[in-house]
C-alpha cells in the first residue's frame, strides 16, 4: 500500500500508527515554545514591517505570494541554516512505516545533505492562503515526520505549518505528539516565533556537536 502525505487524516494516523495527541502539559513543547531570543534594531525593524504587511494582505496573498512576500523574508532574519544543515524546498521523501509507504513532496526541511535532503529535522509546512482549508494541515506534517522518523531514527521531530497569518508548531516524539495554538504573525506573536524558530537552530547544533 502505497499512501501520500496530502491523503492522510488525523484519525487515520492515530489508528494505522498509534499516535497519541496530548492537549496540554507535554514538556517538550512548552518548553520549546518558551524559547526567547535577542533582537537587533533592523531585525526589529523588518519584522514590524513584516507584521503590518501580512495583516493587510493575509486574506488577499495566494500561496506563492505568501510565501514570496513573508515566509520566505522571515526564514531569511531567523537565519536557521547551520554549518551542516540547510534549508531544501519541494523536495521528495518517502519511507515504508508499518508496511505502509508513505511518500510525496515535502515543502520546506532543515536537513543535512549536499544536494538532497538526508537526515530531516525540522518541517514547515507552507499551508493555503488563510481562506483555503480543504486539506488536513496537521495530518500532513505528521505524516512527513514520520517518514522522516522511518528514514533517519530520530525520536523526536520538530515542525510547524502555515494557515495564513497563522502559525501552529508541532513536536513528535515517539508516537506523542502536541500541537501549540496559534501564533498570529501579523501582531506581536511575530517575534516569538522567530524565537521558536531560531530554538530549532541551536538543537539542531547541538545533535551536530554530537
Amino acid at each position: 500500500m502505497t499512501k501520500t502525505f496530502e491523503k492522510w487524516k488525523i484519525g487515520e494516523l492515530h489508528h494505522t500508527f498509534g499516535l497519541r495527541r496530548h492537549n496540554e502539559n507535554f514538556a517538550p513543547l512548552d518548553t520549546w515554545l518558551a524559547s526567547q531570543t535577542t533582537f537587533d534594531s533592523t531585525e526589529e525593524k523588518a519584522l514590524r514591517k513584516l507584521a503590518k504587511e501580512l495583516s493587510i494582505n493575509a486574506i488577499i496573498w495566494n500561496e506563492d505570494e505568501l510565501k514570496f512576500m513573508f515566509i520566505s523574508q522571515l526564514i531569511a532574519i531567523a537565519d536557521l541554516q547551520t554549518a551542516h544543515a540547510k534549508i531544501f524546498t519541494q523536495r521528495p521523501l518517502s519511507a515504508e512505516v508499518n508496511g505502509i509507504k508513505i511518500n510525496g513532496i515535502v515543502d520546506f526541511v532543515i536537513a543535512n545533505g549536499i544536494d538532497e535532503p538526508e537526515h530531516p529535522f525540522f518541517f514547515l509546512h507552507e499551508y493555503k492562503q488563510e481562506k483555503k482549508s480543504a486539506n488536513d494541515p496537521l495530518a500532513q506534517l505528521l505524516a512527513e515526520m514520520l517518514v522522516a522518523q522511518a528514514h533517519n531514527g530520530d525520536n523526536t521531530l520538530y515542525g510547524c505549518y502555515v494557515m495564513g497569518r497563522f502559525w501552529f508548531f508541532i513536536i513528535l516524539e515517539g508516537k506523542d505528539y502536541a500541537v501549540s495554538n496559534a501564533y498570529n504573525a501579523s501582531d506581536e506573536d511575530i517575534f516569538q516565533i522567530v524565537s521558536i524558530l531560531r530554538a530549532v537552530k541551536t538543537k539542531i547544533e547541538e545533535k551536530e556537536k554530537n
